[in-house]
C-alpha cells in the first residue's frame, strides 16, 4: 500500500513564500540581507556607464510604460518591468556579484531589481523588501541546487535559469500573493527559463539575465490575476527540471525549508572575476609576496583546480570578458600587476604586452581532488627554484567572509567607478538603516 502523495515542489515552496513572517527571520539573516543589497547596488552602479547598460536602456526607455522604478545610475525611471531588466544586467555585468557557491548562482541579480522597482511603485517598506529579497533567493538557489550539477553541465546558464523563480518568489511575496498564487506564479516562471553557457563571454548574456528579473515580475504579476500553472511544472515528467537537465533532487528544495537557509551561504567577490578564479589569484598574491623577485624571473605558473575551473578558465583571453574568466590572466595579474581590480580586468589590461607574455607562461591542469572554489598554484624560477601555494578557501569565501566594511569599501569603489563617489556615503547610511525605513524612496533617489 503507497503513502501519501508528496507535495509538488512548486506547492511547498508557494506555501513557504506566503507563510514566512519576517518578525520569525533570524537578526543575522535579515543582516545578510542588506549585505547582499548592499553589493549588488555597489555594482550596478560601477557599471553605469557601460555600454550594455546604457544600450539596454535605450532600447527598453522605447518601449516603457509608466517611469516610476529608478534606473541606478542613470538619472531616469522607467516602468518596472523596463527598469528591472536594465538593472539586472547592471548588477550582474562585471562578474563582481554574489555567488551561492554550489551552484554558482548570483542570487541578488535576477531577484533585487523587480523587487525595487515594485515597491518604489507602490511604497512597500524597507523590511518588505528586505523579506521578499530573501525568499526569492532562496527559492531560486534551492532549485538551483536540485538540478545542480547537469543542469549547467547541459549548458543552461544557471543564474539566469533559476533566477526567473527566485524573482517570480520574491515579487510574488511582495505582491502578498496567496500560498497558490505563489505556487502559480513559480509554474509560470518555468516556461520563461532561459540562458545558454555559451553565451556567456557575449552579451546574450546580459539578455537572459535581464529577462530573468522581469519574467519573474511578470509570472508574479499573471499569477496574482488569476493565471494558472501546472501543478508540477517544476519537476513533472514533462516539466523544467527534467526538461533541462536530470531527474530533479526534490529533497534539496524541500527539506529544511525555513530552518536551513543556503542563502546564508552566500559569498561575496573582492575581485571583479568568476569565483573559481579567485583562489588563483590569492596563491599568486601570496607567492609574489614570498619570492619578492620580478615577473621576468618565473619561467612557469602551474595552475591546478577542478573541472569546473579549468572549463572556465582554459580560453584565449580577446576582450574584458574573457579576462574575468581567464586562469591565464588571473595568474598573471597576481604576479604582474599584484592587484585585481576592476581596471586589471579591462580592455587595456588585456592588451597590455607584459600581462599577454605572461599569460603564456601559465599551465592550468586538472586536480579532482582540489575542491570547487580551491586552487594550487607552483611557480617555477629560471634558476630552478619551485614554491607551490594552496589556497582550499579564497579571500570572500564562507570559510574567509568579507566584512561590513570591506563591503563598504567596496560600494565606495564601484561608487566612484560610475560616477557617484559624492552620494556613496549617504547611499551607504540608507542602506544600513533600510529595515526600519518606511519606503525605498530614498535610497532609490541616491542611486539614480
Amino acid at each position: 500500500m503507497s503513502g501519501p502523495a508528496r507535495p509538488h515542489a512548486g506547492e511547498v515552496l508557494g506555501r513557504f513564500v506566503a507563510e514566512s513572517r519576517w518578525e520569525e527571520i533570524a537578526p543575522a539573516l535579515r543582516h545578510e540581507a542588506v549585505r547582499s543589497l548592499l553589493n549588488h547596488l555597489g555594482c550596478a552602479l560601477g557599471v553605469a556607464q557601460d555600454p550594455a547598460v546604457t544600450t539596454a536602456l535605450q532600447v527598453m526607455a522605447g518601449f516603457s510604460g509608466t517611469p516610476v522604478a529608478t534606473v541606478v545610475g542613470q538619472g531616469r525611471k522607467l516602468d518596472p518591468m523596463s527598469a528591472a531588466f536594465v538593472n539586472c544586467i547592471a548588477g550582474n555585468l562585471l562578474d563582481y556579484d554574489d555567488t551561492h557557491l554550489r551552484t554558482v548562482i548570483h542570487p541578488a541579480a535576477p531577484v533585487a531589481p523587480p523587487l525595487l522597482a515594485l515597491a518604489e511603485q507602490r511604497g512597500h517598506s524597507g523590511a518588505e523588501v528586505l523579506h521578499a529579497f530573501l525568499l526569492g533567493m532562496e527559492v531560486e538557489c534551492r532549485i538551483g541546487n536540485a538540478v545542480s550539477p547537469g543542469h549547467y553541465d547541459r549548458g543552461w546558464h544557471i543564474t539566469s535559469t533559476c533566477g526567473v523563480f527566485g524573482a517570480a518568489a520574491g515579487c510574488a511575496k511582495l505582491l502578498g500573493l496567496t500560498a497558490a498564487q505563489a505556487w502559480n506564479a513559480l509554474g509560470i516562471a518555468a516556461s520563461q527559463s532561459a540562458g545558454l553557457v555559451e553565451n556567456l563571454p557575449s552579451a546574450a548574456k546580459n539578455v537572459g539575465m535581464g529577462n530573468a528579473a522581469r519574467h519573474g515580475l511578470l509570472a508574479a504579476l499573471l499569477a496574482g490575476q488569476g493565471y494558472e500553472a501546472a501543478p508540477a511544472a517544476i519537476e513533472g515528467p514533462l516539466g523544467w527540471a527534467r526538461a533541462m537537465g536530470d531527474a530533479p533532487q526534490i529533497e534539496e528544495i524541500t527539506t529544511g525549508l525555513g530552518g536551513r537557509w543556503e542563502i546564508a551561504r552566500t559569498t561575496y567577490k573582492p575581485y571583479p572575476a568568476g569565483i573559481v578564479f579567485h583562489a588563483v589569484i590569492d596563491a599568486c598574491l601570496q607567492l609574489r609576496a614570498e619570492l619578492e623577485v620580478p615577473p621576468e624571473a618565473i619561467a612557469t605558473v602551474t595552475v591546478a583546480g577542478d573541472a569546473l575551473l579549468l572549463a572556465r578558465g582554459d580560453r584565449v583571453v580577446r576582450t574584458a570578458r574573457d579576462a574575468r574568466v581567464s586562469i591565464h590572466h588571473s595568474a598573471a595579474l597576481g604576479f604582474v600587476r599584484g592587484k585585481a581590480g576592476v581596471a586589471e580586468f579591462e580592455m587595456p589590461a588585456v592588451l597590455d604586452p607584459a600581462l599577454a607574455a605572461f599569460r603564456a607562461r601559465v599551465v592550468a591542469e586538472l586536480d579532482a581532488s582540489l575542491p570547487r572554489g580551491g586552487a594550487r598554484v607552483t611557480v617555477r624560477l629560471s634558476d630552478g627554484r619551485e614554491r607551490t601555494a594552496l589556497v582550499l578557501h579564497a579571500r570572500g569565501s564562507e570559510a574567509r567572509p568579507l566584512s561590513d566594511a570591506e563591503l563598504a569599501e567596496k560600494f565606495r569603489d564601484n561608487a566612484g567607478l560610475g560616477g557617484f563617489a559624492s552620494r556613496a556615503d549617504a547611499a551607504l547610511d540608507a542602506l544600513w538603516a533600510l529595515e526600519t525605513a518606511p519606503d525605498v524612496r530614498g535610497l532609490m533617489a541616491l542611486l539614480g
